[in-house]
């Protein structure tokens, strides 16, 4: 047996429990978790809603650790890893067509996220077992909270992947969280000019510079931020990242937008929204939606971490053991300084 916080119902807190231990076959491996981010879909995923868990579940997607068991010859025990928490269907790979087949799981519709399902437990707790397919060994010097942290900086990876930012080219990022953090380093590594973040809170405004930012903006003392940001960078931003993820964000960065720019919608807005379209129309907008990312990235974010490209620890802010862990994770509903909370389950 060993320890895992179980989600039971809204308006609960998650309880500490003694769960059996996963045991190996068919392909797949057991981590001894050793490092676990507390991710704003945990969040939703407590709270009525589309993302609402079943009772039962055990949250956790961003983790990594020591594989301590192993059913796969080419996933020694002992290796230090993270694993993509996709989960999708072999069907449409094995018949060479679908999302699977493209690598890119997430979109398939039978897709279960680790931790975000009652059938995949996920990394609240001290063990958990993954497919041997979905493990990514750690570079040597990369930590396993740097490595809990690929999964929000591989989000901000495709982000940038799919914006297409111009060489140079000037990029405003609306919200500084992780996912915001992640697309403000990529976009500087993609080779962006001008990085301008907006953020109300003044611990992520300081985060965003220590992750590449230009220039910072609080939206609440700056009556016009596309003047400021336009006073900033040069010019309009050429893209455009929606990292909030709320009703009328959308239509912000419409008209903040100019003639033929990139608005890429990265956080998850799960309420209706609505929009002028000709408002977009007139200026031949691109609006791109994206969602998590390709298996394949956790590679390249790891690969980057292990070069020294992007140093992701100041988003660590806040940290619990399991028993600790209730109480933290009840405190991000009402947030203040966190931006990511880690776990360390075992001690």
């Amino acid at each position: 047996m060993g320890k895992a916080a179980v989600f039971h119902g809204t308006g609960q807190p998650l309880s500490i429990e003694q769960v059996p231990e996963p045991v190996v076959d068919g392909g797949h491996v057991v981590i001894r978790v050793q490092a676990c981010g507390v991710c704003g879909s945990d969040l939703h995923a407590t709270q009525e809603g589309v993302f609402l868990q079943e009772a039962g579940t055990i949250l956790g997607h961003e983790f990594a650790g020591e594989v301590i068991a192993s059913d796969d010859p080419d996933v020694p025990v002992g290796l230090r890893a993270a694993a993509v928490p996709v989960n999708a269907c072999d069907s449409c790979r094995q018949m060479g067509f679908g999302s699977c087949r493209k690598n890119l799981g997430i979109l398939c519709p039978e897709n279960r996220i680790t931790g975000l399902a009652l059938s995949v437990p996920g990394a609240y707790a001290q063990t958990i077992r993954v497919g041997a397919k979905q493990v990514v060994p750690l570079p040597e010097g990369v930590s396993y909270d740097e490595g809990a942290l690929v999964e929000p900086l591989a989000v901000g990876l495709h982000a940038v992947d799919r914006a297409d930012i111009p060489l140079g080219g000037r990029v405003l990022v609306i919200g500084a969280g992780p996912i915001g953090l992640a697309v403000t380093a990529f976009a500087r590594l993609r080779g962006a000019g001008a990085v301008v973040v907006s953020e109300y809170a003044p611990a992520r405004r300081e985060a965003a510079a220590a992750f590449g930012a230009d220039t910072v903006l609080d939206p609440g003392q700056t009556p016009d931020v596309g003047a400021a940001f336009a006073e900033a960078a040069g010019g309009p931003p050429d893209v455009i990242f929606d990292c909030v993820g709320v009703p009328g964000i959308i239509q912000q960065a419409i008209d903040l937008a100019p003639v033929r720019g990139t608005i890429v919608l990265v956080g998850v807005c799960m309420k209706p929204d609505q929009i002028i379209p000709i408002s977009a129309t007139l200026k031949e907008l691109k609006l791109q939606f994206v969602l998590g990312y390709a298996e394949a990235d956790f590679a390249r974010v790891l690969d980057m971490m292990g070069r020294g490209l992007i140093d992701a620890k100041s988003m660590i802010t806040d940290t619990t053991n399991l028993e600790g862990l209730p109480d933290a994770f009840e405190a991000l509903r009402k947030p203040g300084s966190q931006i990511k909370l880690m776990i360390h389950p075992n001690g």
